[in-house]
């Protein structure tokens, strides 16, 4: 057991609990904790006048809030605020029932000097009064006003459920076209996730304040007939005296609890209320209620019309009449200033459409109205995730940064149809089917299952639509099963791979080479722009990507370039070098599932025939082979290589170094995917396997 000096000396200080206390999480805990204790313990007179005061002035507080915030979302502790004051309300209202039931027969006082003011001016001198008062306040509370915000509650709550799909696709649309950042769309989600929950919350706490007013009115019963039988049998008051002293000090008790709660709830009532408005209630207010003059008018005209009706005062409705009807001549008089303001926002939206349509969008997927659930797939296969994460890739296989995304919808497209545009020109097009699954044969062959045949939109292969129950029989089969989002993911995937080189634009290659690392920096500096231009690199970036090289090792490709441009400006040339300095990369890349690389040869009767068609000197060189030997040559690549793929070879076709970009230029025009790789191009600890020859 511990020494009780020990645990002496480890209690806090005072200094260390005051600094607890003064933390809000624990603040909090201990005012629950006291409302809890109002529940339960007797307090004297004096202290419930002060927590009494507090109750009516943290309404006001709140109320003053709602007033000023500019959106409803300022405001999110509303319902738990509205649920701690009620407790607090209810803890009061046990507290001085216990003090009237207990003090009352001493008189009014006996509650404490805040019921018994509240008491006293409120009822007039006549119980009958203060009841009447009581009564409308808890009609005006419970009826009007919670009964109503409750009301607006319940309807925004159900319609920002509804919005929230289409608010989620235009935040996702707008993070994939560039127009937000990635703070800046969790921001939003964070806010439209709160909108729902703030709504569905605020529908909830209204039954606080019904709670509250029928638990007041429960209370004043007790109050008054529990005292009256209390201060005439026990203490033997004189009836008349026991009914005037308890229903005063329970009508004060009440309505120094009805009236904080009316505050609030008028407070819940503008919270909820200008869930459509900007800015705070007073600016809104004024914004669309004083700034029509014809309906300044007609008021001021009514209220002329009202005040010479006979036996009405004519002075309140003459001086609205007259504060109207000048308030509509001065707005009436700012009339010709307005056309002046509106014409210049008007002239700039004439001018803007034109720069809009001057502008291009580098990719872009229109979808069908059937589609758009692809834009918020609650199983997380949304199709905005896809090409986030096709981006990275992308990035890190090819060195290729690509650009956003923008995606919209299409009401001239098929119902499930969708269209990708590359720099606004249709580069590929096809349909899914949302709810049901791809499935294609590895082998090439039709899939047995039923469904909908047609062809894969990216490869041409055979595919067929499938429901989602023969998922299991698909894989059972061997079948590959893809769904709809990663369908249009993957046809995007090829379409960019052909476009790249188009989509690395100046203004990407620059902003590669400024985010080289700083030890990289030197190299650029002697590089550009003394040796080569910016144009240069990115000509030679762009063949680079047209074979589907990767461009990531800048360094070693601007290493390349520095080397071969003192000799040549020639952009062939620039590239084979720097072939050749990627060689490494080449052989990796290209390499087999065993680690070799296939290669199918060109025989020397092949290679001489090209050095021969090769017309023209220097950087002018031309090929100009007979076009029937062109045939034979495409001809036997294509059965060189069938007959590889057959034997699951995917081999590179080896050439001379002279001669290989002539090869390439060949053999892209009907194998855009076949790589074409020089002698020089082959790492010396490459490990070679020939599959076929030409």
């Amino acid at each position: 057991m511990a020494d009780i000096s020990t645990l002496l000396s480890e209690r806090p200080s005072p200094k260390e609990m005051w600094s607890w206390v003064a933390r809000g999480d624990v603040a909090l805990a201990i005012g629950i904790i006291g409302i809890i204790i109002l529940l339960i313990l007797p307090i004297p007179a004096f202290m419930l006048d002060a927590l009494l005061s507090m109750s009516i002035t943290s309404a006001v507080l709140i109320l003053m809030t709602s007033l000023l915030i500019k959106r409803p979302l300022e405001f999110t502790a509303f319902p738990s605020v509205l649920l701690v004051t009620t407790l607090y309300r209810l803890g009061l209202n046990i507290a001085s029932t216990r003090l009237i039931l207990g003090h009352g027969h001493e008189g009014v006082h006996g509650a404490g000097h805040i019921i018994e003011a509240f008491g006293k001016l409120m009822m007039g001198g006549s119980f009958v009064i203060g009841i009447i008062v009581f009564a409308i306040l808890v009609v005006v509370n419970f009826v009007v006003i919670t009964k109503g915000s409750g009301r607006i509650a319940e309807v925004a709550a159900r319609f920002t459920l509804d919005s929230m799909p289409g608010k989620q696709m235009a935040i996702d649309a707008d993070l994939s076209s560039g127009l937000i950042d990635q703070e800046e769309a969790k921001k939003r989600r964070k806010e439209l996730e709160q909108e729902s929950t703030f709504f569905g919350a605020m529908d909830g706490a209204s039954k606080f304040v019904r709670g509250d007013a029928i638990a007041g009115l429960v209370i004043l019963a007790i109050n008054v007939i529990g005292g009256i039988i209390i201060g005439v049998v026990q203490h033997h008051v004189p009836i008349g005296q026991a009914f005037s002293t308890y229903t005063i000090m329970s009508i004060g008790d009440g309505l120094v609890s009805q009236i904080p709660a009316l505050v609030i709830s008028i407070a819940a009532g503008l919270l909820v209320s200008k869930s459509g408005v900007e800015g705070s209630a007073d600016k809104a207010l004024v914004t669309q209620l004083a700034m029509n003059p014809i309906s300044l008018g007609m008021v001021s005209a009514a209220a002329g019309v009202i005040a010479f009706i006979p036996g009405m005062p004519i002075l309140p409705f003459a001086v609205i009449s007259i504060g109207a009807g000048s308030l509509a001549w001065r707005r009436a008089q700012k009339g010709p200033e307005l056309p002046a303001v509106e014409i210049a926002p008007d002239a700039q939206q004439e001018d803007e459409p034109i720069s809009q349509t001057l502008a291009i969008d580098e990719i872009k997927i229109e979808l069908g109205y059937g589609l758009l659930g692809l834009i918020n797939d609650l199983e997380g296969r949304r199709l905005t995730d896809q090409i986030k994460a096709l981006r990275k890739t992308l990035a890190a296989d090819f060195g290729f940064v690509m650009p956003s995304v923008r995606i919209l919808d299409n009401m001239r497209l098929p119902s499930q149809g969708y269209c990708i545009r590359i720099k606004e020109m249709e580069a590929g097009s096809g349909e899914v089917r949302l709810g049901q699954l791809m499935a294609m044969d590895p082998r090439g062959g039709q899939v047995e299952l039923p469904g909908e045949h047609l062809r894969e939109p990216a490869f041409g292969l055979p595919a067929t639509w499938i429901d989602e129950s023969l998922r299991e029989e698909a894989t059972f089969h061997g079948y590959t099963i893809v769904d709809p989002a990663t369908v249009l993911t993957t046809h995007l995937t090829e379409i960019l791979k052909e476009n790249m080189p188009d989509l690395l634009s100046y203004a990407e290659v620059q902003k590669l080479l400024n985010e080289l690392p700083a030890e990289q920096k030197k190299l650029v500096s002697d590089l550009i722009p003394n040796v080569v231009s910016v144009t240069t690199v990115q000509r030679v970036l762009q063949s680079l990507l047209r074979e589907r090289v990767s461009i990531r090792d800048l360094p070693a490709i601007l290493e390349g370039i520095g080397e071969a441009a003192p000799h040549t400006s020639s952009i062939t040339n620039l590239v084979e070098q720097v072939r050749g300095r990627l060689s490494r990369q080449l052989c990796f890349a290209y390499r087999g599932d065993d680690g070799a690389l296939p290669i199918v040869t060109m025989s020397a009767e092949w290679e001489g025939a090209f050095a021969e068609a090769l017309v023209g000197q220097g950087e002018d060189k031309q090929l100009a082979l007979a076009p029937s030997r062109l045939q034979d040559f495409i001809r036997a690549i294509r059965e060189t290589f069938e007959r590889a793929a057959l034997s699951g070879e995917t081999p590179v076709l080896l050439t001379s170094p002279m001669i290989r970009p002539y090869v390439r230029s060949i053999v892209e025009r009907f194998r855009g995917q076949t790589p074409v790789m020089s002698q020089n191009e082959i790492h010396p600890r490459a490990r070679l396997k020939t599959v076929g020859a030409i």
